[in-house]
């Protein structure tokens, strides 16, 4: 009976097969990964998911928690390790908490949750996080390229197999986009709701234009 259960939990998930959380910095100098990461997973035929879509008025863990169980897969990209600028100086510790949970809901799923650890600086992670030893994270130098090309590595199983040259146009014009936004929306700021949302149908919709296998979907 107990397994019976447990095997109707699971039918009732509300886990979505092409959804992802994003766990990235959100400030001005992350911004072209930002673009990036959104541009890439859309190229893959992904639905992009992050905090910035929780309401204020909720309770901020609760939500987190019920974003990355809904999600099929999450991206964790943990190479900012320099401190705040802003005083007091100190570290970012929202996106390897944001990992943590990932992970410990992963190992809940028995593999219906895939998680991946993005850096900038190989081995790097090996001291800011010890505990993953045996974990390669994804490089990507700290590039838009670099990161489109660690997503095609990351997602080498997708039936949707992209080129890093498909993946840069949708960049580009997920840049063109993003300038318009500013514009239209008055804000200095891509890292909220309202824009976030806006990025992800922009490059859903090139993703569709650019890749012949999402094309044919839509």
């Amino acid at each position: 009976m107990r397994k019976k259960a447990v095997r109707l939990a699971r039918r009732r998930s509300p886990l979505s097969a092409n959804t992802a959380f994003l766990n990235v910095p959100y400030d001005s100098r992350y911004q072209n990964l930002y673009l990036a990461f959104i541009a890439g997973l859309c190229g893959f035929g992904l639905v992009p998911r992050a905090t910035i879509q929780i309401p204020t008025s909720a309770r901020r863990l609760d939500r987190i928690s019920k974003l990355i169980r809904s999600c099929r897969y999450s991206f964790h990209d943990l190479s900012r390790v320099i401190l705040d600028r802003r005083p007091p100086a100190t570290p970012r510790f929202n996106m390897p908490f944001e990992l943590g949970l990932a992970v410990a809901w992963a190992q809940s799923r028995r593999g219906q949750h895939a998680w991946f650890v993005f850096e900038s600086v190989r081995h790097r992670l090996n001291k800011s996080l010890s505990d993953i030893l045996g974990t390669d994270p994804y490089i990507h130098h700290g590039t838009p390229r670099g990161l489109l090309l660690a997503l095609t590595n990351a997602l080498s199983r997708s039936r949707h197999r992209p080129t890093v040259s498909e993946l840069e146009k949708i960049f580009e014009d997920l840049q063109k986009v993003a300038v318009r936004l500013r514009r239209e929306l008055a804000t200095d700021s891509l890292f909220e709701a309202r824009p976030f949302g806006d990025l992800v149908v922009a490059a859903t919709r090139s993703a569709r234009k650019r890749i012949a296998s999402l094309g044919r979907e839509g």
